[in-house]
């Protein structure tokens, strides 16, 4: 399944492993509000069982789910782990609680407010020795700065992440939701493998932050990677696409992705094998240049 997977989606290096470029997002091996323990724990270890029985190989997750709740599903899940699988993880956002809460009125979320920053290097150095003791290895293949701390300069946040490299406990280093002129000042330090910024069908914020790594050769992992809004309304382009192929909006929505530059990585996410089976099989969809077209202008 691994060939067929990789066959499908392309292929990417990153920490001298080649990764089928449609990869699995872990954020969601948690509870409520990207909180606690999920409600089905058995569940979501055969999410990640599956995952890779599927062909996924770049699994990403981060000390902050949970906190701390899916790094060790992971572990639970496929520890040892297969040779062609990369694990990436991420520090440099804390938690303060759920970023959603139940209220009278319905679900609320708090959204950064939950995510405090924290950049510090002896902080970065201890999330990144307690994520390896969690998954269980002897070095990180992917190691991201989840966010800039704007407390504490950003040369002294990559740098710390550099000296973890040269010790040999990181392979690789990634950055998360940052600027062209951040990537270029952590450039100066240390190589960087992977950016992971939001980016979408209907978000594309970050459209020069993508341009910049494909002329660099930088892996872009977009994050919220099925995001598509009223593009996806009954009769709307994504659906109308997706019923052409007899595929989910979401599933487009990937293949969109997958099809925008070879340097792309999503990573959805869920905690439902069912679900999952449908994400993975977007790498299939097949979408001509007149629908990518089409979409592209559309959002």
């Amino acid at each position: 399944m691994t060939a067929s997977l990789a066959h499908a989606a392309g292929r990417f290096e990153i920490a001298g492993k080649k990764v089928a470029r449609l990869g699995f997002g872990a954020m969601r091996l948690t509870g409520l509000g990207v909180w606690g323990e999920p409600d089905d724990r058995a569940e979501c270890v055969r999410v990640v069982r599956r995952a890779v029985d599927l062909g996924v190989q770049l699994i990403d997750t981060a000390d902050s789910y949970g906190p701390y709740v899916s790094e060790e599903i992971i572990r639970e899940a496929i520890h040892p782990y297969p040779d062609d699988v990369l694990i990436a993880t991420k520090a440099g956002l804390t938690r303060n609680g759920p970023d959603v809460i139940r209220t009278d009125g319905g679900l609320v979320r708090l959204g950064p407010k939950a995510w405090p920053p924290v950049g510090r290097p002896e902080y970065l150095r201890q999330e990144a020795e307690m994520s390896l003791r969690r998954l269980g290895l002897d070095h990180i293949d992917l190691f991201q700065l989840h966010r800039v701390d704007p407390k504490v300069p950003l040369e002294d946040q990559v740098g710390e992440l550099k000296k973890l490299q040269d010790e040999g406990k990181i392979v690789a280093i990634g950055l998360s939701q940052v600027t062209v002129d951040q990537i270029e000042r952590a450039r100066r330090i240390a190589d960087i493998a992977t950016v992971q910024n939001r980016y979408n069908l209907t978000d594309r914020g970050s459209a020069d932050v993508l341009d910049h790594c494909v002329r660099h050769g930088i892996g872009f992992i977009p994050w919220a990677p099925v995001g598509a809004g009223d593009l996806a309304r009954p009769g709307g382009p994504l659906d109308r696409i997706a019923s052409a192929h007899g595929a989910t909006p979401s599933q487009v929505a990937l293949a969109w992705l997958l099809a925008r530059s070879e340097v792309m990585l999503p990573i959805p996410g869920t905690s439902k094998v069912a679900h999952l089976e449908d994400n993975v099989a977007a790498a299939t969809v097949r979408l001509s240049d007149e629908e990518l077209d089409e979409l592209t202008r559309a959002a």
